[in-house]
């Protein structure tokens, strides 16, 4: 599941091959690079929750693909019935993980085209996964080419959690941006959080970077401060999981910490997302849903307790950080600037309907 012969230009997280779903499981990078196969929707789904799969992008395709593939275990005939079942099959990825929009953009663009056409529904629909998936990786590299012009030669970028080809279906959209700024000839170093509770930074976002050349220096989540204010940090650039209509931006929890220290020490804070990930649907943060996820991730590390039995946690997946921290927004239609409300709507596919998220509050945290 990579891209070149090498192997060494990008990974694809989630693919389809011989009528199977394939995964790189991420629970198991850095110690570890293991394809999972999938022949049962139901086991995508969980993959998903599990977070063997997870970054938004990702998720999505990987959800479009696990429709494709629940498809063929429909018997129905008449397509109404069929559209029915589909309809079952997807409220299970609905229920997965609440928080990232692309999730729901790919149930409904899935739903749609099953409505929307006749024939061999089956194929129509594997058809569509696919599309979805190439155009994911079109979308990545185009906002990683706009974004590269924000960074200058010598920069150092801090970036949180994992936003590279790992959380989409190849190339990445944070980790893109710098990918795009080091192909066109810049030297770019960057300052990867380690993203507590489950490490996305350091055992992702590190691990990518290293396979690609580009020097990484891993802090802890705490550091940050300390680094900005030694002149550490030029930028900070992270993906997202939902933007909403005014600009607030959820991400992976910690981000809003961050955020906030870029704006104290006047560094900016730059947001790398697909159209898909706005939603329009919300006036704002407030209204974004935010997944809790099982204590065990905050009270063991590599399946050890390090915290007193019985003691209470909270872990919340995400936070919003206000659009009044946010520089800009890099998407694949172009740069935006503040004020967020209006710009982001002038992006937006006119012929495109907002996500349904009916359903996601549903969502239970997995305990794993």
């Amino acid at each position: 599941m990579v891209d070149d012969e090498t192997g060494q230009a990008d990974i694809r997280p989630v693919d389809w091959e011989d009528g199977k779903v394939k995964l790189i499981d991420q629970t198991r990078i850095p110690d570890e690079f293991v394809i999972l196969e999938y022949t049962d929707y139901r086991d995508v789904a969980r993959a998903i929750r599990e977070m063997r799969v997870r970054g938004a992008p990702a998720i999505g395709v990987a959800a479009a693909l696990g429709i494709a593939l629940g498809a063929r275990e429909i018997e129905a005939t008449d397509p109404k019935e069929f559209v029915r079942r589909l309809e079952e099959i997807a409220g299970e990825f609905r229920c997965t993980r609440p928080t990232a929009v692309n999730l729901f953009w790919a149930i409904e663009r899935m739903l749609r085209a099953a409505r929307e056409n006749t024939g061999d529904l089956r194929r129509v629909l594997l058809d569509e996964a696919l599309d979805i998936l190439r155009e994911d990786v079109e979308i990545n590299r185009r906002i990683g080419s706009l974004g590269a012009e924000l960074l200058k030669d010598g920069d150092t970028v801090l970036t949180h959690c994992n936003a590279g080809a790992l959380a989409t279906a190849g190339y990445g959209t944070a980790l893109g941006v710098i990918r795009a700024a080091v192909e066109s000839g810049k030297g770019i170093q960057v300052i990867a959080d380690e993203t507590r509770p489950r490490l996305q930074g350091m055992r992702l976002t590190a691990w990518e970077l290293q396979r690609l050349g580009i020097p990484v220096t891993i802090i802890t989540d705490n550091m940050a401060a300390w680094a900005m204010s030694n002149g550490m940090v030029t930028c900070v650039l992270v993906g997202a999981d939902r933007i909403a209509a005014n600009g607030d931006v959820a991400n992976k929890v910690g981000t809003y910490g961050v955020a906030v220290l870029a704006r104290a020490h006047g560094i900016p804070f730059y947001v790398a997302a697909p159209i898909s990930t706005i939603d329009l649907s919300i006036p704002d943060g407030a209204h974004i849903p935010i997944e809790e996820r099982s204590p065990t991730e905050v009270t063991h590390i590599g399946g050890v307790r390090i915290a007193p039995e019985g003691v209470s946690v909270l872990n919340p997946a995400f936070d919003v950080t206000p659009a009044e921290y946010v520089t800009a927004i890099i998407t694949e239609r172009g740069i935006i600037r503040p004020p967020f409300a209006e710009a982001l709507r002038g992006v937006y596919p006119s012929d495109q309907s907002y996500p349904s998220h009916s359903g996601e509050a549903e969502a239970q945290p997995y305990d794993n």
